[in-house]
């Protein structure tokens, strides 16, 4: 994740244990491990199973490619990282955040509201670089979704901030849709930038965009009802 402020912890307790929440940390950085294992291959390996966009691009207008194997990289990219920091930043940010959806959504849907963010962050990125021969690897788009979801459940929940001022660095406490409405202001006009320069490589904003846009509408489709609490008065006479 890339952001103009840090979040270091919120202070909304889970009433749930996150298991899925692990289980998607421990995963990305078991796939971690074998990409360093992959040595002198580890390109080939991301070029197969990272998104593409060109090679679904000419699978769809050509034929050159067959489409059918390039469309599990959709949902395979986004276990794939381009290095410790990517990594570590997207999973901290999942380790923050992603609890409080789990205990929203439940376990089952909350791993499905994760898939979804990500492929649909994925065929967001497609659709703006379609041409592109770089392969886009992170979680980040499916974490983006968790964020846009946290944004508009949580809103008033404090978030403990780092801001890196320099030469100053204070920590703070700050509202979720502070924090996470000045990360969606940075993605989207720094997407808006990459357009004008037609950037090839590098973070892809708009995977961040789409997850997160995906987070904020999904969250009300797939959220269950809270049952409203009605106090019952019984005639102890």
């Amino acid at each position: 994740m890339v952001d103009r402020v840090i979040p270091l912890r919120d202070e909304n307790p889970s009433g749930s244990v996150p298991a899925v929440t692990l289980g998607l940390i421990a995963l990305n950085c078991a796939v971690f491990v074998i990409e360093i294992l992959m040595g002198s291959q580890l390109r080939d390996f991301m070029m197969q199973w990272g998104l593409v966009p060109l090679r679904i691009t000419m699978a769809i207008n050509t034929g050159e490619s067959p489409l059918l194997p390039a469309l599990p990289s959709v949902m395979t990219s986004m276990f794939l990282h381009g290095g410790w920091m990517h990594l570590i930043g997207n999973m901290w940010y999942l380790w923050i955040f992603g609890d409080n959806i789990e205990d929203r959504l439940g376990h089952i849907r909350y791993l499905v509201f994760y898939l979804l963010g990500g492929v649909t962050a994925a065929t967001a990125q497609y659709f703006i670089q379609p041409g592109s021969d770089v392969p886009t690897v992170g979680a980040s788009g499916a974490i983006a979704a968790v964020l846009g979801a946290y944004a508009v459940t949580y809103p008033r929940a404090r978030v403990v901030t780092l801001l890196p001022l320099f030469p100053f660095f204070p920590i703070v406490r700050l509202s979720a849709l502070v924090v996470l409405g000045l990360w969606f202001v940075f993605q989207f006009f720094s997407g808006a930038l990459s357009l004008a320069w037609s950037a090839r490589g590098g973070v892809a904003w708009w995977a961040h965009i789409g997850g997160f846009v995906f987070g904020m509408i999904t969250i009300w489709v797939m959220a269950p009802r809270r049952r409203a609490r009605v106090q019952v008065l019984r005639d102890e006479g």
